[in-house]
């Protein structure tokens, strides 16, 4: 009973912290929000805050009628998340492709040509995911951009 209300405050604190922090993103001379959200775990709570994260941000910046884009960046465990018939949350993450235009899925190459090699088989990804050549590079790179970096 300790554990689960640990981890729910954790939860609470993460998406409470999350919030807080937003007034403090940068915009680009363009005036867009730019959020690139780190998922490294193969752990379902942390894949669904950073989907909550997505979703929150988003609404947080419509209702202010302001523009927001949003990198979801997952490698190692955490591509477990984007790979079709094996993420816990793959309904959630199929259903942002309807639901936002503005959040992106990007899977590490790196992380699907070692699985790939250790399986014998193609890492198959859910339709809304993009592949980048390294997940690590991705985010040095957004945050070089000036992209605000979030890990859940």
């Amino acid at each position: 009973m300790f554990k689960k209300a640990l981890k729910m405050l954790a939860i609470v604190l993460a998406v409470g912290g999350m919030t807080a922090s937003l007034s403090a993103c940068a915009t680009k001379d363009d005036g867009v929000h730019k959020i690139v959200i780190h998922v490294d775990d193969n752990d379902k709570a942390k894949m669904n805050i950073a989907l909550n994260n997505a979703a929150n941000v988003d609404a947080y910046y419509k209702e202010k009628g302001e523009e927001v884009l949003i990198d979801i960046v997952a490698y190692g465990p955490g591509l477990n998340m984007l790979i079709k018939g094996k993420s816990p949350v793959e309904k959630r993450v199929t259903s942002f492709e309807q639901n936002f235009d503005n959040i992106a899925f990007k899977a590490c190459g790196n992380t699907m040509k070692k699985m790939k090699k250790k399986s014998k088989k193609d890492v198959p990804l859910v339709d809304n995911a993009e592949v980048v050549a390294s997940g690590v590079v991705h985010l040095s790179e957004r945050q070089e951009q000036g992209w605000t970096y979030i890990r859940p």
